[in-house]
């Protein structure tokens, strides 16, 4: 699937869902997708394989299955915004080719 054609079922999705009923700041909308993560990480410490999907009362969790709330929670917050989110991952992919190994002597 193309990443724009992603990003419009996905806001399609959460507008029959309700989510775009509610007033949110552009702000709070960027921290659901922190949380998303957070429960990634939490689903990693709990011991759970990064690989590893499971089901709680029929519903998918586990670390893929939080990356990809992540990723749905970006989709739909650029399509909303009309930010061009695959344009920017094409430049931003382009800029990273250039950039020295490991640049700016960062550990981690």
């Amino acid at each position: 699937m193309i990443l724009k054609d992603l990003m419009k079922e996905v806001h399609i999705t959460a507008k029959e869902k309700g989510w775009w009923d509610l007033n949110r700041s552009p702000g709070e909308i960027l921290f659901l997708v922190i949380s998303e993560v957070t429960e990634a990480f939490e689903e990693w410490r709990a011991g759970r394989k990064l690989q590893e999907i499971y089901y709680k009362d029929g519903k998918p969790e586990g670390v893929p299955v939080e990356l990809a709330d992540a990723v749905i929670r970006i989709a739909d917050f650029c399509e909303f915004e009309k930010i061009p989110l695959e344009e920017a991952i094409k430049i931003k992919l382009e800029f990273n080719k250039t950039r020295s190994y490991r640049h700016g002597n960062k550990q981690a």
